[in-house]
C-alpha cells in the first residue's frame, strides 16, 4: 500500500506520520525547501527562535498537546504582566491596566454579546446547515457591522478585533464564516484569551519544532523543493507529477489551502473547485522587533499594545523564557497588510520601528528587525487560514472532505474543529490517514 501526501505542512506530516505508524509506504512531497508550511520559525537571536506564523496554544488544544509531548516539546507562558498601549484614534497612546481598551465598555459589551449570538446560532460541525446559512453566507461582515454596531467605538474596534482573531477585512469574510470560525476556535472569548485561552502558551523554541520532528521521524520519505503540479487517477492508482518526475501511489491526501489545491491539475476533473471567487488569503503580515532585553517591562509595560491606525495594529510580548532578547512581535492585518506588504523593506522597517518607538516611550532602533510577509508567499496563499467569502460556505462546505476517487483531502480549512489553529491542522491530518488506510 503506497501513499502520496501534497504538502509538509502540519496537516501532511501528521497525516503521514500517521500512515507510516501503520505499515502504509508513504512519499510527503513539499514545494518549499523547508518543512512547516505556516508553521515557520526564525533565529532573532544566537539560540532564540521567533514563531513567525502559527504560534499559540491552550489547554483544549488536546491533540496539538499530546503530540508536543510524544516529540518531547515543552510550552511556554505567554507573558503579560504589566500595563497595555491603546493608541485609538487621536492623541497620544494611553497605558492601561489589562487588556480592555479605553473605550465605552457598554458599547464594547453589546458588540460582544451581539457576535456571541450570531456564533451560537452557527452549526459548527456542518455551517452550511445552519438555519437561516443562505443569508448569512451572503452577507459580509461589514455589512453586519454597518447594520448591528451604532457606537463609533464598536465600529472603530470591529475590524481591529477581527484581524486579531482571523487576520480578516470584514469586507473579506462572510457573517457565516466568521461565526464559524470563531465557534469552531472555541468562542470568542476563549480564542481571545491569554491566560485559560487559546494564546495561553507558545511551543518552547518555536513551533516549527513540532513539523522538524514529524519531518525527522519520516526521514527521506519527505521530498523538498517538489512542488506538485497534477495528479491523475486510473483503475490501477494515481500519478503524482512534481519538479522531481512521476510518482505513483494508490491514494493521495492533498494537504494544501484551498487556493493551492485548486492550482493541480486533476485527472479526471474535481467535480467542483475548492475554492471560489471570493475565497481570500488570510492577510497576516508578522513583524518581528529584536532587542537586547525586554525594554518595555522596565516602564512595568507587558508588550501588548492595539493601534487603530498601522502597520503594527497589535503587539505582544515573544521574548524566549529563559531570556537573551526582547522579541516584540507585531502583527499587520486586513487591508493593512495588504499596504504593508507593497512598501519595500525600507519603508517597511521605518513605519513599524516609528510606530513602535511611539507606542513604547525611549525603546531605542531594535538590533533586528524580521518581516514575513504571508500575503504574498506562493506556497501559502495567506495566514492564519484562508477567508471564505460570500457564498463560499454553501457552495464549498459540503464537499471540503468528500474524498475525489483516490484523492483525499487535509489541511486545517477542512476541519470543523478549531478550522485555522495548529489544533485543526492535526486533526485533518489524522482524519484523513483515517480515511485513506480505510480505503486501502
Amino acid at each position: 500500500m503506497s501513499v502520496v501526501v501534497v504538502g509538509a505542512g502540519l496537516a501532511g506530516l501528521t497525516a503521514a506520520d500517521a500512515l507510516a505508524r501503520r505499515g502504509v509506504d508513504v512519499q510527503v512531497l513539499e514545494a518549499r525547501d523547508r518543512v512547516g508550511g505556516r508553521m515557520h520559525g526564525i533565529e532573532v537571536a544566537p539560540g532564540n527562535w521567533a514563531d513567525a506564523g502559527a504560534a499559540y496554544l491552550g489547554e483544549r488544544h488536546t491533540h496539538l498537546l499530546a503530540l508536543m509531548a510524544e516529540s518531547g516539546l515543552k510550552t511556554a507562558p505567554t507573558t503579560m504582566d504589566g500595563a497595555s498601549r491603546f493608541a485609538l484614534g487621536a492623541g497620544s497612546p494611553d497605558s492601561v491596566p489589562g487588556r480592555f481598551p479605553p473605550l465605552s465598555g457598554v458599547a464594547l459589551g453589546d458588540m460582544f454579546d451581539l457576535l456571541d449570538e450570531v456564533t451560537r446560532s452557527v452549526r459548527a460541525d456542518a455551517p452550511w446547515l445552519t438555519p437561516d446559512a443562505a443569508r448569512l453566507d451572503a452577507m459580509t461582515a461589514a455589512e453586519w457591522a454597518d447594520t448591528h454596531l451604532r457606537h463609533p467605538d464598536s465600529r472603530l474596534f470591529f475590524p481591529l478585533f477581527l484581524g486579531e482573531m482571523m487576520a480578516a477585512a470584514p469586507a473579506d469574510v462572510s457573517v457565516l464564516h466568521m461565526a464559524f470560525y470563531l465557534r469552531s476556535g472555541g468562542g470568542l472569548r476563549y480564542l481571545n484569551a491569554f491566560a485559560g485561552g487559546a494564546q495561553e502558551w507558545r511551543i518552547d523554541g518555536g513551533a516549527h519544532r513540532l513539523c522538524e520532528a514529524l519531518a525527522a521521524g519520516l526521514g527521506d520519505r519527505v521530498r523538498l523543493s517538489e512542488p506538485v503540479t497534477a495528479v491523475e487517477q486510473d483503475d490501477d492508482g494515481a500519478t503524482v507529477r512534481s519538479a522531481g518526475g512521476a510518482t505513483r501511489a494508490d491514494a493521495v491526501i492533498v494537504a494544501l489551502p484551498p487556493v493551492l489545491a485548486d492550482r493541480i491539475a486533476y485527472t479526471p476533473g474535481l467535480p467542483a473547485p475548492r475554492s471560489g471567487a471570493r475565497t481570500a488569503p488570510g492577510c497576516a503580515v508578522k513583524v518581528h522587533l529584536v532587542h537586547p532585553s525586554p525594554l518595555w517591562r522596565e516602564q512595568g509595560l507587558s508588550g501588548w499594545s492595539v493601534s487603530s491606525d498601522g502597520p503594527l495594529l497589535s503587539t505582544v510580548d515573544d521574548s524566549p523564557e529563559e531570556g537573551g532578547a526582547g522579541v516584540l512581535t507585531g502583527f499587520v492585518t486586513g487591508e493593512e497588510a495588504r499596504r504593508f506588504a507593497a512598501l519595500s523593506p525600507a519603508e517597511q522597517r521605518a513605519a513599524a520601528v516609528g510606530q513602535a518607538a511611539r507606542l513604547f516611550p525611549d525603546l531605542p532602533e531594535p538590533i533586528g528587525f524580521h518581516v514575513t510577509d504571508w500575503v504574498n508567499d506562493p506556497y501559502s496563499k495567506g495566514c492564519y487560514a484562508a477567508l471564505f467569502g460570500p457564498g463560499d460556505w454553501l457552495a464549498l462546505g459540503p464537499g471540503l472532505t468528500r474524498p475525489h476517487g483516490r484523492v483525499h483531502w487535509a489541511g486545517t480549512e477542512t476541519s470543523t474543529e478549531f478550522f485555522g489553529l495548529m489544533e485543526g491542522a492535526i486533526r485533518s491530518g489524522r482524519r484523513a490517514a483515517e480515511e485513506t488506510a480505510a480505503r486501502l
